[in-house]
């Protein structure tokens, strides 16, 4: 954490002795600021904290964003459509990563890319919401660059198995999700693009569940380096 971070916003009764530290904890910023999203709900409400409303201002290092309680949710200060909300980087040869709190109530809709990276063997690369395995339904319309048009489509699966495409020089992934924290069905938009062929995909999960993370996770072989993004639409 930078020198200015927070881990509370105390709240001080009448008569209360005040520190050095309590003195330091507004003198240093006009903003609190806070590591995360965990730290920064972590910070109101406890005993001796000051309870979060409406017109609350927070300092993520992060994501290097200044967000506003409008007593409902955090919102992005002078943010524009789109908002970075998390980068992940994928480690040496790994067979699946998975990203945590990607998802909140802040937002509706998100989309998820991945620039950079490769692949050990040409795949697909699947989608998965928290822990669950069971529901995907999705539909791919495209086909190979030699104008051979191809559809494919199934329901009831275990992931969404083809939003995105890896090979031995690059990853591809471009997702758009819509409702996956809010306790609805989960739509997925996207497009994947490889070498060879390139495919438009939509889908949804057929359950309510609220999610925060998701995996991805190669067809085959592993993945290699590459930065997944995760970035919130605004509501409003």
């Amino acid at each position: 954490m930078g020198a200015n971070a927070q881990t509370s916003v105390p709240t001080f009764t009448a008569g209360e002795i005040l520190t050095a530290a309590n003195m330091n904890i507004s003198a240093r910023t006009g903003i609190p600021v806070f590591a995360d999203t965990t730290a920064r709900d972590a910070a109101f409400g406890g005993t001796g904290e000051k309870t979060l409303a409406e017109g609350q201002f927070a300092y993520l290092e992060s994501t290097n964003a200044t967000q506003y309680y409008d007593g409902a949710a955090w919102q992005a200060v002078g943010a524009s459509g789109l908002t970075l909300i998390s980068t992940t980087t994928i480690g040496t040869t790994v067979s699946s990563v998975t990203v945590s709190n990607a998802f909140s109530a802040t937002y509706d809709t998100y989309k998820i890319t991945i620039s950079g990276g490769a692949a050990s063997t040409s795949n697909a690369l699947k989608l998965t919401l928290g822990a669950t395995a069971t529901g995907y339904a999705y539909q791919l319309n495209g086909g190979a660059y030699s104008n051979t048009p191809a559809t494919v489509g199934a329901s009831a699966q275990s992931s969404w198995a083809f939003t995105g495409s890896g090979n031995t020089t690059s990853l591809s992934f471009n997702v758009n999700l819509l409702n996956p924290f809010l306790t609805e069905q989960t739509f997925m938009q996207g497009a994947n693009v490889g070498s060879t062929e390139a495919y438009a995909i939509e889908g949804f999960l057929n359950d309510t569940t609220s999610y925060t993370a998701f995996t991805i996770t190669p067809s085959t072989g592993t993945i290699t380096g590459g930065t997944i993004r995760v970035y919130g639409y605004a509501n409003s």
